[in-house]
């Protein structure tokens, strides 16, 4: 297993950060300890952490403010992976924001408030594909082609899709990125992982632990085949996962999100747990 990989033509660590729960509870407002928020940022890239995934619609503005505030100016390897698609009401509620103009206006928050001239990839966040409100995919591609052509992006990604949307997107643009739903005690994405591998296309698993709606790390904790496996080498039941997601494919990137340094230190750890054909056999029948 290496320690990197690609992301689109660039070379990348494959441990990379989530800064999502660096805002408030619901994603919305400030943190309660901001200086600690910025600390969990610069210990992330002493530890070789090369890029961070965001989005302003994270407080919104607080992580990106944060992230700015903590790392500014930038190292000159940090990649900044942020997402459009969506934005916050004055209650913290989540809305579609899809239209060409809103997707524009999306790209450019982030680039003011990170403080960047061109962003490393942006995610298009998609709505259900079966809402008959939702945008053609070709104009909500072709906005943000327009601004890649202009300079303020590098890669275009996808986020919350299907195989068949990714099929579809292809015909449009290079995807640089899928980022869904994935751990290994949530495989619903298998074949997609399998679609990546095939167009060599980089997969970022949210909820690379499993969403906490399904028991998350507690639920890694009761299965006693990943106890056993993390009791073999010494490891967590969380470090086990994310290896297992490093074993599953080449160019998986890992952004597992904590707000307290010592998670983060748990979490890039687990690039050097070396599972065998063994613990693998045993992990891949958990479901």
């Amino acid at each position: 297993m290496t320690a990197t990989t690609f992301l689109g033509d660039k070379r990348i660590n494959r441990m990379g950060y989530g800064a999502m729960q660096l805002a408030g509870p619901g994603v919305f407002g400030p943190p309660r300890d901001p200086s600690a928020a910025r600390a969990v940022l610069r210990r992330a890239i002493e530890l070789g952490v090369d890029h961070i995934d965001t989005s302003q619609y994270y407080g919104p503005d607080v992580v990106n403010d944060l992230i700015r505030q903590a790392l500014h100016p930038y190292p000159e390897n940090l990649k900044l992976v942020t997402k459009v698609g969506a934005r916050r009401d004055d209650a913290g509620g989540w809305h579609p924001a899809q239209q060409p103009d809103e997707l524009r206006a999306g790209v450019e928050a982030n680039l003011l408030s990170l403080r960047v001239e061109r962003l490393d990839l942006v995610n298009l966040r998609l709505v259900d594909a079966r809402d008959a409100t939702a945008i053609p995919l070709e104009a909500q591609l072709s906005a943000l082609d327009d601004m890649r052509q202009e300079g303020k992006l590098d890669l275009i990604g996808l986020s919350n899709v299907d195989q068949a949307t990714v099929q579809r997107a292809l015909e449009f643009v290079d995807v640089g990125e899928i980022q869904n739903a994935y751990s290994i005690i949530d495989r619903h994405d298998d074949a997609m992982i399998d679609f990546a591998r095939e167009h060599e296309i980089a997969f970022a698993p949210f909820f690379p632990l499993g969403s906490a709606f399904a028991g998350g790390p507690k639920r890694l904790e009761r299965d006693a085949r990943i106890v056993q496996v993390a009791d073999k080498h010494g490891a967590t039941t969380s470090q086990v996962a994310l290896a297992w997601l490093l074993c599953r494919y080449e160019r998986m990137l890992l952004i597992p999100g904590t707000s307290t340094v010592a998670h983060l230190e748990e979490n890039v750890a687990a690039v050097e747990l070396q599972l065998d054909d063994a613990d693998l056999a045993a992990l891949d029948r958990i479901d």
